[in-house]
């Protein structure tokens, strides 16, 4: 499973011209899967990502967390995170896990970044052609791949 996760002021995800959801001060999360991928990948990352400290403190250093600053989570399912562009000019996406694989992980991973949270996590709709928006705060961008745990 790998991540892009990054530090917003706002973000949005719009689908057909309708705001499907959107997000204040928090965390913006770009997710892909792969066929092998456990529900320990999926628990770790969302442990991971709630308790990563990209967050400023009362003196300016980032040590707090989303759960620390009551901010958002916004998930949002983007398969080309796996893409290869080792041969040629045209990415394979074969390492990225099938919609019927994808689809129960993208869920599970949702329900357990909520539970981590505590309320509830803002989702882009799995498969849909969606317009994200986003004000990255700082820049703060970290990518994370639960195959590189150690």
């Amino acid at each position: 499973m790998k991540t892009v996760v990054q530090r917003v002021s706002q973000a949005s995800v719009t689908i057909d011209g309708n705001i499907k959801s959107q997000t204040g001060k928090g965390i913006m999360m770009l997710v892909s899967f792969e066929e092998n991928d456990t529900v320990e990948d999926l628990s770790w990352l969302a442990a991971k990502v709630c308790k990563l400290r990209i967050f400023d403190d009362s003196e300016g250093v980032m040590n707090l967390s989303v759960q620390d600053v009551d901010g958002e989570i916004l998930i949002v399912s983007q398969f080309t995170l796996h893409a290869s562009t080792k041969k040629g000019n045209r990415p394979s996406y074969i390492k990225a896990a099938k919609p019927e694989i994808a689809t129960p992980l993208y869920e599970k991973f949702i329900e357990l970044v909520e539970l981590e949270l505590g309320k509830q996590a803002k989702t882009g709709t799995f498969g849909a052609d969606m317009k994200v928006a986003l004000i990255n705060d700082g820049p703060v961008t970290i990518v994370i791949d639960t195959k590189n745990k150690e």
